[in-house]
């Protein structure tokens, strides 16, 4: 649609309301069974994974979806900023700005909070907005209207581009409110697409209305975690596609302007659904890893002269990897100093922790842990 008149004029884009108009031919419901089985598999192993494990996974994520955006920080920053600890242990690595590691501590926190929230208040456009609130809370873009459908136009393009030479323009703030309602209302909807049809659907109209200011594509891959989970397709939040779309960058934006180019929708399809099944079994392998470590760690331990506090003080490392000797005091509630200390020595000794050479020496790490669940 063209906006304005004269020199000022430009054209933005409008969504048609979904669903599209597409059939679901055999190649696509072979990937959709394949996506279908990856995902029920998940779903099963879900069940019975610990939920320290899953501190893990959305760790991992936030990570991946805020390096999309051009974070630099990793799973071990995030872990150390959590900890309190500073960001880089001597000749490790290169430090990330302190303001990436806290992007991606809100993305947790955003998270966390959305999960809990849709307990009370299905995932809709009041909902939305409070998780972009806390996304952005005290980090780059908190001048972007944090919690605030856009008043303003914005567009997609190069760094320095304009209106007119830009990428993708989505709808005027007017046009935008009218696609956000009929999007809402889509969300419950009955109609004749599977579920992971749905969320590709989902997950491109939410793209090209961009609501926001800043933080459209984080907010988007977040609402699809938590529609998985509301679906109940996944009993936790376990998978997570930004490290699909982050390795297939290019592929991903292309597919996206090419349903408002010319309406592909059935190769967009395709790409979200084989998404689907590699992440699936992506977290499958990793959920199955961490299951081992901790019996390894425990076989470990029982070779040691061990009691329940070591194996206490293991199991909280799948959610506090960074352990200082006062911490694991005060994990385990102990009076003693040295009795902490002497749990701390002996999880050393089975090789489960590691103390790191340089100025702060006096904090321990599980190294297979951040293997695991490395980028």
């Amino acid at each position: 649609m063209q906006v304005g008149k004269g020199e000022k004029a430009y054209w933005s884009f409008l969504p048609n309301p979904l669903p599209p108009d597409i059939n679901l031919d055999s190649e696509t419901i072979c990937t959709l069974s394949n996506a279908d089985r990856a995902l029920g598999e998940l779903a099963g192993l879900g069940r019975t994974l610990p939920v320290l494990f899953i501190d893990s996974f959305i760790r991992r994520e936030a990570v991946l979806s805020s390096r999309i955006e051009g974070t630099q920080a990793d799973i071990v920053d995030l872990y150390a900023y959590e900890a309190g600890q500073k960001l880089l242990f001597t000749g490790l690595k290169s430090i990330p700005p302190e303001s990436d590691v806290k992007e991606v501590k809100n993305y947790v926190r955003a998270m966390e909070f959305g999960l809990e929230r849709q307990k009370t208040l299905p995932v809709s456009l009041r909902l939305i907005r409070e998780i972009h609130e806390k996304l952005l809370e005290g980090v780059r873009g908190e001048k972007a209207t944090p919690g605030e459908f856009r008043r303003s136009q914005n567009w997609i393009g190069l760094p320095g581009s304009t209106i007119k030479d830009a990428t993708f323009v989505p709808p005027p703030p007017p046009e935008m409110n009218e696609a956000l309602d009929a999007f809402e209302k889509y969300l419950y909807r009955d109609n004749l697409f599977p579920p992971l049809v749905k969320l590709a659907f989902i997950h491109y109209q939410f793209e090209a209305i961009h609501p926001f200011l800043d933080g459209n594509g984080r907010v988007e891959r977040l609402v699809v975690s938590m529609l998985l989970v509301s679906w109940d397709l996944l009993p936790t939040p376990l998978l997570y596609l930004s490290a699909f779309f982050e390795k297939n960058r290019e592929q991903y934006y292309s597919l996206l302007l090419s349903i408002s180019r010319d309406g592909a929708w059935h190769d967009w399809v395709l790409f979200f659904l084989k998404g689907i099944e590699e992440q699936a079994r992506d977290a499958c392998a990793r959920a199955k890893q961490l299951q081992d470590i901790q019996k390894d760690w425990y076989r470990r331990l029982k070779k040691l002269e061990y009691s329940g506090a070591e194996l206490k003080l293991a199991d909280t490392l799948f959610t506090e990897p960074f352990l200082t000797i006062p911490r694991a005091q005060k994990l385990l509630e102990l009076k003693n100093y040295r009795t902490a200390r002497a749990c701390v020595e002996k999880l050393v000794k089975a090789g489960i922790l590691r103390q790191p050479v340089g100025k702060y020496g006096k904090t321990y790490i599980p190294n297979e842990l951040f293997d695991i669940m490395g980028i």
